[in-house]
């Protein structure tokens, strides 16, 4: 690791556990308040090692960035008297095992998606459902999923440079605020994806130049940046506005490919019957009569 690395290691474990302190009150911890005005509004550092069951001085170092050699045992105590949650201890986790002087770097993230994957995409032709890595580069899609991801694929951002990239069309493109409905949570949802794969990724080179590239170029996404969330990327509701067929609250699902390191799957399964249901029924229709055209004028 060389010296710049270890800084950039050590100052995301510093910023980390200080925003975690900063959010917990004294009474959320079920501490003692004394009379007199506290100079910060979350725990103070003796307060967290207490909780910890560690001395002062260690935690100190700890959050000065040196989580090498730590334990398990005093991570999940850290964990504990921080108030993790799943995501947070993960990350926690992710940032220890950087900073261990002999840390395997886990597998590259994968651009390729395999032949296999491919035609389990295009098996799914009443589904939208799209692969992507970990940098939120889409590297494959099924017809559906491309149709209702269009404004994302027809991006002028992507006309001379690739790959199609949601997070770069999230903050760099201002269509993307009539795309995601509550653009507010997407944002914040992006940033905490991202955040929790520098602490599982920090040698990701191409990762690392997309942060670099959003927190330059976009207010927003350095704000968000800042304040070290960290959130999984599974299940749940993403609501979209498309250009032909309207407002969709879609339920998603996100899966690992285990064989592939860093690709996801993600589909979409609105209930049958429903709104969501007949406006991607109308989609893929519109879809496949724009494919046919070509042919029937030759």
């Amino acid at each position: 690791m060389t010296d710049s690395s270890k800084k950039d290691a050590a100052a995301q474990v510093r910023e980390f556990l200080s925003t975690r302190r900063a959010r917990i009150t004294p009474q959320q911890a079920g501490l003692p308040v004394y009379g007199g005005k506290r100079r910060v509004a979350g725990l103070r550092r003796e307060e967290v090692a207490l909780l910890a069951g560690m001395s002062v001085d260690y935690y100190v170092r700890l959050e000065r960035g040196n989580l090498a050699g730590a334990s398990d045992s005093v991570l999940e105590a850290l964990a504990h008297a921080l108030q993790l949650d799943e995501a947070e201890r993960t990350h926690l986790y992710d940032l220890a095992r950087a900073a261990a002087p002999s840390s395997r770097r886990p597998p590259a993230t994968s651009s390729r998606v395999r032949p296999t994957i491919m035609r389990l995409l295009d098996s799914m032709a009443g589904v939208p459902a799209y692969v992507r890595n970990a940098r939120f580069d889409l590297v494959a899609a099924n017809t559906l999923g491309r149709a209702l991801y269009a404004p994302v694929y027809d991006s002028p951002l992507f006309v001379q440079r690739g790959p199609v990239n949601s997070a770069r069309f999230l903050f760099l493109d201002p269509a993307s605020q009539d795309f995601w409905v509550d653009w507010d949570k997407a944002a914040n949802d992006v940033v905490a994806f991202l955040r929790i794969e520098t602490g599982r990724s920090p040698h990701d080179k191409a990762l690392t130049d997309l942060i670099g590239e959003l927190t330059t170029r976009s207010d927003d996404f350095a704000r968000r940046w800042a304040r070290h969330d960290v959130k999984f990327h599974r299940s749940g509701i993403k609501n979209l506005h498309h250009p032909l067929v309207g407002d969709l609250a879609l339920p998603y699902e996100a899966m690992e490919l285990p064989s592939d390191p860093g690709l996801r799957l993600n589909f979409y399964t609105p209930e049958p019957d429903s709104p969501e249901d007949e406006a991607l029924g109308l989609l893929a229709s519109w879809t496949s009569t724009r494919t046919a055209a070509p042919a029937a004028n030759d």
